[in-house]
């Protein structure tokens, strides 16, 4: 007897540290397919023939994608399980990348629905399943987690050009390296899905909610902010390299630029959620990180000399890595009960990327029309004055 609840005791530890190695995996691959294609924008425009506002649709599809998908998970998680359903999303993500990787217009976009199906799963789930799974560390997992996609993602940005150009993979190549964390997740979740077969616990929603969380100032608020942050964020991948390259800076430079912003986001990527959630209140922290914000992108737009472009990139990444950590904390803080904290991500998710989806091709449209980035820039600082605002209301002691 006392050998069998060891055993058992042994199984279930075992199955709690490959939970964890597996949430942290789903989380690597949330962010490169899409991170690693800004610095390399300019070589696919070439190679490809798309125009600027061409190149900002393919960073704005996904995000039209994460929207469509984002109240549909959920149902799809409650029908196959929340394992079974992350393991579906992932084999989308490998296939995605496959085709992107074809020089063709309509190849590069038919993978880049699939890339953005995928990580719309990933971007649902996560949270669903760090609060099912670990409700008394929800603020641990979501730093641990958080922090794991903004390095990976940075890692993705910075290495996209060497991959290109020094290893001679080109940007097919490089883009398709991404898909090697994708199939170990892969290989991982099938374990997770063959373990816990019988014994699923699915993400149930609230039926007679759903509506009261539509009609919730607070959840738009949220969403708002949602949208922003991450509107702010790729826009940021997409359009950073080219700008920095305007300063005078090389195509290679600028890519570990990007990947430095990232970077430098990693800390408040970590320690936001964990501090958020020591707090009623969160307004403190979305002020401090939307004045970062506001100053770094004003930043870019007054000052060429090196040192200020340090300084901007380096607030712009603080600003970065702790508003996207804090958007997901308000998913859990400002729910009563894990349905309500189902319903808010995805209503969140699902209006927030459509807002986002407008960036990317905004700003590339935009500097189409002028050929100078000092509109596009003008732009970005407006819209992290209305972040910070709304990060504020979201802050705030209430519950959806």
């Amino acid at each position: 007897m006392e050998l069998q609840h060891e055993s058992t005791a042994r199984m279930k530890s075992t199955y709690i540290f490959l939970l964890v190695t597996g949430i942290v995996l789903v989380a690597f691959n949330l962010r490169p397919a899409i991170t690693s294609v800004g610095p390399l924008v300019g070589m696919i425009q070439e190679d490809v023939g798309l125009a600027h506002w061409s190149a900002g649709l393919l960073m704005s599809f996904p995000l039209l994608i994460f929207a469509a998908m984002s109240p549909i998970v959920p149902k799809l998680a409650n029908r196959f399980s929340n394992e079974m359903t992350l393991l579906l999303g992932l084999i989308f993500l490998v296939i995605g990348i496959a085709i992107r990787s074809i020089p063709v217009t309509v190849f590069l976009f038919t993978g880049t629905l699939f890339i953005g199906v995928g990580i719309a799963v990933g971007n649902v789930l996560l949270p669903a399943v760090v609060k099912d799974k670990f409700p008394e560390k929800f603020g641990l997992m979501t730093s641990v987690y958080s922090t794991s996609m903004g390095l990976v993602a940075s890692l993705a940005s910075g290495l996209s050009v060497p991959l290109a150009k020094d290893m001679n993979l080109g940007w097919q190549g490089a883009l398709l390296v991404w898909g090697i964390p994708a199939v170990i997740a892969i290989l991982l979740w099938t374990y997770l899905v063959r373990f816990n077969q019988g014994n699923h616990k699915k993400i149930k929603k609230a039926p007679s909610s759903s509506k009261e969380m539509w009609q919730s100032p607070l959840a738009w608020q949220i969403a708002i902010f949602m949208g922003f942050q991450s509107f702010l964020f790729y826009v940021t991948i997409s359009w950073l390299p080219e700008i920095l390259q305007s300063h005078g800076l090389s195509m290679g430079t600028a890519g570990w630029m990007l990947s430095i912003t990232q970077l430098v986001g990693l800390p408040a990527s970590f320690f936001i959620p964990v501090i958020a959630g020591r707090y009623r209140s969160q307004i403190w922290i979305a002020l401090l990180l939307g004045l970062l914000s506001i100053i770094g992108y004003a930043g870019l737009l007054l000052g060429s000399s090196y040192p200020i472009l340090i300084i901007s990139i380096i607030f712009i990444g603080v600003a970065l890595g702790g508003n996207f950590p804090l958007a997901l904390s308000y998913i859990g803080l400002r729910s009563r009960n894990a349905n309500r904290a189902v319903e808010l991500s995805g209503m969140t998710q699902s209006t927030g990327y459509i807002l986002a989806a407008v960036g990317p091709l905004l700003i590339g449209y935009l500097y189409d029309m002028t050929h100078v980035w000092t509109i596009p820039l003008i732009a970005l600082t407006v819209v992290s004055v209305v972040l910070t605002v709304f990060g504020m209301l979201s802050g705030r002691n209430r519950y959806v």
